[in-house]
């Protein structure tokens, strides 16, 4: 099962993703892992990559897609993938069918985790990272045995600035507004739907199951 996964920040995209890599037994797969694992790797793509990031500039798509279609011709995508939060707009959608398509593949599946501002904020404004080892946690979700250290290494914890009201406000709208074109374009494929990002993980998990059984996909 080949699918993509959609939906603002905070809608709960990785961890969902994590869980039903897991339970279906195919790769969760993110932009950001994917051009970190080909940076990391010195890869010929990895190196361009690199070039733009050093610079502070966004990776061209052109250079994103060829990334993304390098990841899916590796082996351990033969049963399917889970495509986490890309694309991200109209056009490296439209890149990302005909790439696929070049590699004999499709898409069976896009979710759109349609989720609240309020839950958005709740859930991204409560997260705090690890700055020894990068491990999260969550004040109210995933709280730690001692407030501000990590259970893991006993570094310091920290809230990432992205993660500030005012700043997810702001990444919540620009979401919104640049994936309208992009949720239309699904649903006139008829690959697209739409799940509630506001239920926890277990709720929402089950409701996919259900949506994959229904679709003959499992």
């Amino acid at each position: 099962m080949n699918m993509v996964l959609l939906g603002p920040p905070g809608a709960g995209k990785g961890t969902q993703a994590k869980v039903l890599s897991r339970d279906l037994g195919i790769p969760h797969i993110s932009t950001g892992d994917m051009l970190r694992e080909s940076v990391k790797n010195r890869t010929e793509l990895g190196q361009k990559a690199q070039h733009h990031m050093a610079a502070g500039d966004l990776v061209p798509d052109e250079l994103v897609i060829a990334i993304v279609k390098e990841r899916l011709e590796k082996s351990d995508v033969e049963k399917g993938f889970i495509l986490d939060g890309f694309p991200r707009t109209l056009r490296q959608a439209e890149m990302l069918d005909a790439s696929l398509a070049g590699i004999e593949k499709g898409l069976d599946l896009v979710l759109y985790f349609k989720t609240s501002l309020d839950t958005s904020i709740a859930r991204l404004s409560g997260r705090r990272v690890c700055e020894k080892c990068g491990a999260n946690f969550h004040v109210k979700n995933i709280p730690t045995k001692q407030e501000g250290v990590c259970d893991y290494c006993s570094g310091k914890l920290y809230q990432r600035k992205d993660d500030s009201k005012e700043t997810i406000k702001t990444r919540w709208s620009v979401y919104e507004r640049d994936t309208e074109p992009l949720i239309r374009y699904y649903f006139r494929k008829g690959t697209l739907k739409e799940v509630s990002g506001d239920l926890d993980v277990d709720g929402l998990n089950r409701i996919l199951m259900d949506i994959f059984r229904e679709e003959s996909l499992i």
